[in-house]
């Protein structure tokens, strides 16, 4: 089993996402999906704990049936696992024993338990080693939500689970399987995506948050002669946020569609106009306002780096501020922009940016409480819940409005500033790097050649494009379509 290289999100967390968002249980080529790792088969299904279903148990959980979650310990901590979510669900079933552990690295810890036929019952497959998602939904591992996102809301009344999140948060867990597209992730955080900077440091030089590409390179020219590097990013485990920089830029000169033909295979969608474009332009500040020595850094190292204004733009999500927390110095107020208009003839606004959910969350079909799994995600997504992960870690969460009226941090601040202004012109992104571990690794390698190698925009829609088409054309690749 291969090695993940870190895909940002959390860093799926960070694929928003996330990212959310290409894995740690692989294929082997010309082996089903994990069929050599996990074993599958209704053999290898425990006994189920079973409730009776009720209006306060509508998914039927059994009263006294343990329960086993495990989280990733990244940006977002995990106290709100500890001190939310966990005592929430308790408070429903007090006599369910909850074992709780959390790890950095989750394809390391979670995949033997997998392979042994004991995994927990619910997982935050999250962070630099999560798991192929795709992989475990194709392999029967990933219980289906439906009955999940039809119950009722945990505390909204009048509502069921899936009528109290923002638009897409299903979508984003939704995988084209025998008997049509149905859901088995819930991605949770949803996260805002831009250019973070200090503004403490813009206002004390200032500098105009700039719109377009001429604006953006010429304050970048600004920040250089004051002896700030103006772009960074970390080459040796945050390339995922310079592709997110990249494909961004690419929906606002072309149109969300542009993502949705890389999502759905189809031939030349590399080659589009518009990924070119955005890859050139990128690759151009990669070329002029880069330090090269980055590319050997990690993300808290470069990020560490902006604290101390030796960096100026950071492109990232809105995890960003609660990871860095510790190194926030008075001198140090983030807020974030949208990525600057590319072309003078971009088809989308210079306000529209890229947000959506993330941070993924399910429940195990293998373990010994799937129900008591997917309530636990019914706690999650309840708008008490949601509100006190807001406070905790500085994110947003799927559940429509559960942090309104709060008072929330200057960068959260400016992300829902940013997120009002862009009004209708929010996209959310894409997901073939979640879908199809191939090719997010490529484009790690790549993204990592265009802005640290000289910036060779149609050599990276050429290596993209290669690997996207051999995904299309290898039949042991489970396949997802999005309309």
């Amino acid at each position: 089993m291969s090695e993940i290289p870190e895909t940002g999100t959390s860093l799926d967390r960070r694929r928003l996402l996330g990212r959310t968002a290409a894995a740690g249980l692989l294929a082997v080529p010309g082996v089903s999906l994990l069929s050599g790792c996990l074993g599958s088969g209704d053999d290898d299904t425990p006994d189920q704990a079973e409730g009776e279903k009720s209006g306060t148990n509508p998914l039927g959980v059994k009263d006294d049936a343990a329960l086993e979650v495990i989280i990733f310990n990244g940006g977002l901590g995990t106290k709100y696992a500890t001190d939310v979510h966990i005592p929430s669900y308790k408070k429903s079933f007090p006599k369910a024993n909850v074992k709780f552990s959390q790890a950095e690295e989750i394809s390391t810890v979670v995949q033997p338990r997998f392979a042994g036929g004991t995994p927990p019952d619910m997982v935050n497959n999250a962070g630099s080693k999560l798991m192929d998602m795709g992989a475990l939904v194709a392999d029967g591992q990933a219980a289906d939500l439906t009955d999940l996102f039809a119950a009722p809301s945990f505390d909204i009344p009048g509502k069921t689970v899936a009528e109290t999140l923002v638009p897409g948060a299903i979508e984003q867990g939704t995988y084209d399987v025998e008997g049509g597209r149905k859901p088995f992730a819930v991605n949770y955080s949803f996260t805002v995506f831009g250019l973070y900077y200090n503004k403490k440091l813009f206002d004390k030089n200032s500098w105009t948050v700039p719109t377009t590409w001429a604006d953006f390179t010429a304050l970048c020219d600004k920040i250089k002669a004051a002896g700030i590097v103006p772009f960074a990013y970390a080459g040796a485990n945050a390339s995922y946020y310079m592709v997110r920089a990249i494909m961004t830029s690419a929906a606002k000169i072309g149109t969300e569609q542009v993502l949705k033909d890389l999502d759905n295979l189809k031939p030349g969608a590399w080659q589009a106009p518009a990924i070119k474009q955005a890859a050139e332009a990128w690759g151009q500040i990669g070329v002029k306002y880069m330090n090269k020595s980055f590319l050997g850094l990690r993300h808290t190292e470069v990020q560490l780096q902006q604290n101390q204004d030796k960096v100026a733009f950071y492109p990232c999500g809105s995890w960003l501020e609660n990871e860095q927390a510790a190194s926030i110095t008075p001198n140090f107020e983030y807020a974030v922009m949208p990525y600057p208009s590319v072309t003078t003839s971009d088809q989308l606004p210079a306000t529209a940016i890229n947000a959506a959910a993330g941070e993924i969350y399910f429940a195990s079909t293998k373990g010994t409480n799937v129900q008591g799994g997917k309530e636990y995600l019914r706690v999650m997504l309840s708008k008490a819940a949601a509100l006190e992960f807001t406070k905790l870690t500085k994110s947003l969460t799927v559940v429509a409005g559960a942090a309104d009226g709060q008072t929330i941090s200057p960068g959260l601040t400016s992300g829902n500033d940013m997120l009002t202004k862009a009004g209708k012109d929010v996209f959310m992104g894409y997901l073939w790097d979640t879908w199809y571990k191939k090719m997010n690794d490529a484009s790690l390698e790549a993204v990592n050649a265009l802005m640290f190698n000289g910036g060779d925009a149609q050599k990276f829609c050429d290596t993209m494009e290669k690997v996207a088409q051999d995904v299309a054309k290898d039949p042991s690749i489970a396949k997802n379509t999005r309309a």
